[in-house]
């Protein structure tokens, strides 16, 4: 008499937990091989799964990309946010921007560099959810300014949008041989020479000698330790 086989038991994961295994694994393929050339098989090997499993998630490989991006920028906003809460000065709100940007550029150049190459030169950038995000991000900087102009901390012919391509155009092309794995930066470093150069040259009157700038950092990466952890119970 033959025995049935057994029956194979399937554990099906949550939606979302699977859908963060995709974009880890694909986030890991793109920067090896660079967006055009990253095979979707090799995503969905890395990721444990069959290829044609992606496309229950994703309509493509770019909507794909656009998923981890929106997923980054969701995270640098709400660190701007967090981070900026019950910081009081015009200047010291100034310098924590600066400064968060350049922290992420260094600690995701791969996302940097996918945004620069395959979103931001893409045509149709300016109709997308991610130029939308972009726009918030930069707002922040942009209510910085605007509540610095109103309080008398900023002179009051100070272009708040010429500021912000000054300060985000400058760090772009500060990082760019950084981007090209042919450098490196300081960022603590640099954020603190960004923000006293800017704001000496739209300071109302002659600005205080800044506080002590490593408490500042120091309270930072306190807030980003909590989030970390708060992020990782989550999971």
């Amino acid at each position: 008499m033959s025995v049935a086989p057994e029956k194979r038991s399937f554990v099906r994961l949550p939606r979302e937990k699977r859908m963060r295994d995709i974009e880890k694994a694909a986030r890991l393929v793109f920067s090896q091989h660079g967006f055009d050339a990253a095979p979707v098989n090799e995503i969905a090997a890395e990721a444990g799964i069959s290829e044609g499993s992606i496309y229950k998630f994703y309509t493509n490989k770019r909507d794909l990309l656009h998923t981890i991006l929106r997923t980054w920028y969701l995270s640098m906003i709400d660190d701007f946010k967090a981070k900026l809460e019950g910081i009081e000065g015009t200047r010291a709100r100034l310098h924590i921007v600066i400064w968060q940007h350049m922290k992420s550029i260094k600690e995701s150049p791969d996302l940097c560099r996918l945004f620069y190459s395959e979103v931001r030169n893409a045509p149709d950038y300016y109709s997308t959810e991610l130029y939308e995000m972009n726009r918030e991000y930069t707002r922040v900087l942009m209510g910085i300014l605007a509540k610095g102009i109103a309080k008398g901390d900023i002179r009051p012919d100070t272009s708040p949008a010429l500021v912000r391509d000054v300060i985000f155009g400058g760090i772009e092309h500060h990082v760019t041989a950084y981007l090209m794995n042919r450098g490196d930066f300081d960022y603590e470093l640099v954020a603190g020479q960004l923000s006293q150069l800017v704001f000496c040259g739209i300071a109302a009157a002659p600005p205080e000698p800044p506080r002590d700038l490593n408490a500042l950092i120091e309270r930072l990466e306190q807030v980003t330790d909590r989030l970390d952890q708060t992020s990782s119970e989550k999971g």
